[in-house]
């Protein structure tokens, strides 16, 4: 499900018009469908119903605090990977009980900060940060409460930057030695308390294999701990994939339909039946981390094409938007479908979408067949709801976006446009 749709001849978020969005607040300009993000959290939520569980949303991908409220108003957990991000969701009215902290670089004043607000479990990715968090709860005088990340050793086919569950990447401990770990921390590490094991293999999957080899491969580990040292959760990630590729038909109700040839969603219901048997006989709460499929595809970015220009052997379509706005195809080789705002004719052109950033790397697209739109039009740039406005940046002193959250016929600034004063607060 998404909010997105031509209606009366313009794309709408829900039963907004995203040109009156854009002529209203300019461009570049995020948009997030509200109901989308609820609708994606429920049906995950509901496809678990039948096992102990909670869904803790990866902060990372979207942090916007409206974003984050409306998931604590869900009752959902969080999984944070700094002590900012534990920041927005304390003061977007989340618990911090229900937030696991994950990341292999966690610093002393992170790590003070979040158990003196009594986070759930640290996810702790090395022997080394374990007993490092022991020793920084011993001068707190507090006991931590921990889960280890268990690097299983399976390949998740997905980008070589967001694969991490392999025996190369930085993240979680070999799975020959994790029982070790957890030996030795049960018996020399007095102000740390075992409540759990993590793991994850990597992002954008959108095969349910790679999840069921991780899980039966792991799951007699965790019953062992959970038998030897009474751990009483199991976070097996997220990394749930969704629709990049998509078509575009003219006078369609909605755009969005994945191509014959193009990715195939892995869905929730496939993701439960083969999942849902191989957890329920374990007695153990069941942690999931997802993030891209619960905002990915409820965010677009809005950009305006400036120019249009001719070469020798292409034709680029300028927008004003740039890779300091959206970095995923420049950083990933990340795919993102433009659809005009302007609901489009038959016309099609092989372009390259470029913006104004002065780096060759700067596009969106290149030598793709989109519709003919012309300068001046505004197009959206779909499914860039996660690893979009925040991974944004400064670069080339361009102010940041703001951002719009819609609820039904109700479109709210969550996010204020920087202005060019704040581009140089805080210089001296």
């Amino acid at each position: 499900m998404h909010g997105f749709a031509y209606r009366h001849g313009s794309l709408h978020c829900e039963d907004v018009d995203l040109q009156a969005l854009a002529e209203e607040h300019g461009t570049p300009l995020y948009v997030y469908s509200g109901n989308t993000i609820l609708d994606h959290y429920r049906r995950l939520d509901k496809a678990l119903g039948s096992i102990d569980h909670e869904v803790a949303y990866a902060v990372k991908a979207n942090s916007n605090l409206s974003v984050l409220k409306l998931l604590a108003a869900e009752h959902a957990g969080f999984d944070i990977v700094s002590g900012g991000e534990l920041f927005r969701v304390i003061k977007a009215g989340g618990d911090p009980a229900k937030c696991t902290f994950a990341g292999v670089g966690k610093t002393r004043p992170e790590i003070e900060y979040a158990l003196k607000q009594g986070i759930y479990s640290f996810n702790v990715e090395s022997e080394e940060e374990l007993r490092y968090l022991n020793e920084v709860a011993a001068d707190l005088g507090v006991i931590a409460p921990a889960a280890v990340r268990v690097n299983p050793n399976v390949d998740a086919k997905t980008h070589k930057y967001i694969s991490t569950g392999k025996s190369g990447n930085k993240f979680g401990v070999d799975f020959d030695y994790i029982a070790d770990v957890y030996a030795r921390a049960a018996r020399e590490l007095a102000h740390v308390k075992l409540r759990g094991l993590q793991m994850h293999i990597g992002s954008q999957l959108t095969s349910v294999k790679p999840f069921v080899e991780a899980v039966e491969k792991v799951a007699p580990l965790a019953t062992h701990l959970k038998n030897t040292y009474g751990i009483e959760f199991w976070s097996i990630g997220g990394g749930i994939g969704i629709v990049y590729h998509s078509s575009l038909e003219s006078g369609s109700p909605s755009w969005w339909a994945a191509k014959p040839e193009g990715e195939r969603p892995l869905t929730i219901e496939e993701y439960g039946a083969e999942l849902l048997p191989r957890l329920q006989h374990l007695g153990l709460k069941i942690l999931l981390e997802p993030g891209r499929y619960i905002v990915g595809n409820a965010g677009v970015l809005l950009t305006r094409c400036l120019f249009e220009k001719h070469g020798t052997t292409k034709t680029f379509k300028v927008v004003d938007a740039g890779m300091n706005d959206l970095i995923r195809p420049a950083l990933y080789e990340g795919h993102h479908e433009i659809a005009p705002v302007k609901e489009p004719g038959e016309a099609r052109r092989k372009v390259d979408v470029v913006g104004p950033i002065c780096e060759s790397g700067d596009f969106f697209c290149q030598d793709r067949e989109l519709p003919d739109f012309q300068p001046g039009e505004v197009v959206a740039l779909m499914s860039a709801g996660a690893y979009g406005f925040v991974m944004a940046s400064n670069y080339n002193s361009r102010p940041l976006p703001a951002e719009i959250l819609v609820d039904g016929s109700t479109a709210k600034v969550v996010r204020k446009r920087q202005t060019l004063d704040d581009l140089i607060a805080g210089e001296v």
